[in-house]
């Protein structure tokens, strides 16, 4: 599934509880948040919690998954990015740039 926006995120989140016949409840326990923001994830609040978003993904036994021009590809062979390294950032835009 294409996630481009926060209520993308919502339905994904929604669809994969109920294939799991969880309730909102049970995933919040599990994801160690409150069900009040299962709720306001689901509905697609758009300034969520990137911890909790990836806390929710994990008790759901769902990964993240970002790919795009200028992002390396670990599985070619390309090195990752070390978090921080502005200067490998900036150098790798420069390399996907026509």
């Amino acid at each position: 599934m294409f996630v481009r926006t926060p209520v993308d995120v919502g339905l994904m989140i929604r669809e994969s509880r109920r294939t799991r016949r969880m309730t909102q409840h049970q995933l919040a326990r599990a994801a160690g948040v409150g069900r009040q923001w299962i709720v306001a994830i689901e509905a697609g609040k758009p300034r969520a919690e990137l911890g909790k978003v990836l806390q929710t993904l994990a008790a759901l036994d769902l990964s993240l998954s970002i790919r795009g021009e200028g992002i390396p590809d670990v599985s070619t062979g390309d090195a990752p990015i070390e978090a921080g390294d502005i200067d490998a950032v900036v150098e790798a835009h420069r390399r996907a740039q026509p």
